[in-house]
């Protein structure tokens, strides 16, 4: 199988009005770890409403993408924009604009959900009368209002999974970043998830979500990339990709024919 370009589908929208605005880009972006190249001169535009879904086998280098894209690692090479700051020298500003929620929740186990949400917004710095609103709608949209003053050490998986999300949300970044959105979770509150996905998006943030579960891909993206050993070998619309994927094949099936080592 003939490669696609990838850059010759990044630019593509489905939705013209709303992707207008690049709000991250990744320029010609690669990290080394020893004599491994976890990123090959990646290049990536993802834009203002839009769900963005990052596919690829373990190993092929979603985790270090992601932490490339929040400031977590620092690239070997090239040059990462997020809502037009550079993360190399305006660090401070570009993680304003972006929020991450990895798989695994990280909280402080001895406060509340209402508490860990304050600290959020002391952190960012948004303590007026709006932000409270929004946290209390916050709080109902994920389901909280009913253990958000018990102790976090005392929560499920899924309960501080909607903490997490929550707390996200609350300065309303214009880049949300999802490593494995839904491990964890149950089918109601994998519902609000999608379903929160595509109203960030709907408001104009953007939504990146790395994730192995290729049906949700389907249902929620606007645009898909796949990754393998460190390079994007495909970007662009399901539509776009449905040009290859021939013989009535489904996303599955097209995501392990071009993820084969084989493959080029």
């Amino acid at each position: 199988m003939t490669a696609v370009d990838p850059t010759s589908l990044a630019n593509s929208s489905p939705h013209p009005v709303a992707l207008r605005e690049k709000v991250v880009q990744l320029e010609g972006v690669s990290k080394v770890f020893g004599s491994k190249l976890a990123v090959d001169d990646m290049n990536l535009d993802i834009y203002a409403g839009e769900v963005f879904a990052f596919l690829g086998p373990n190993g092929a280098g979603k985790t270090t993408t992601i932490k490339l894209m929040t400031g977590l690692l620092k690239p070997m090479k090239g040059k990462i924009t997020v809502a037009g700051y550079d993360m190399s020298s305006n660090s401070v500003e570009a993680r304003r604009n972006i929020s991450f929620v990895p798989d695994q929740p990280h909280l402080y186990e001895k406060l509340t959900a209402r508490d860990f949400l304050d600290f959020t917004r002391n952190i960012y710095g948004i303590d007026g009368p709006e932000s409270r609103r929004y946290q209390e709608e916050l709080i109902d949209t994920f389901g909280i209002r009913g253990f958000c003053d018990d102790l976090i050490e005392t929560y499920s998986h899924g309960m501080r999974q909607r903490v997490v999300f929550a707390s996200a949300l609350l300065h309303r970044p214009k880049v949300l970043v999802l490593d494995e959105p839904m491990v964890g979770l149950d089918p109601k509150n994998m519902r609000i998830v999608k379903d929160l996905m595509r109203e960030t998006a709907a408001r104009g943030s953007a939504v990146f979500m790395s994730t192995h579960t290729l049906s949700i891909a389907e249902e929620v993206a606007d645009r898909v990339g796949i990754i393998r050993q460190g390079r994007l070998i495909r970007c662009g619309t399901l539509a776009e990709l449905q040009t290859e994927r021939t013989g009535g094949k489904t996303l599955e099936d097209f995501f392990l024919e071009v993820t084969d080592e084989g493959t080029t």
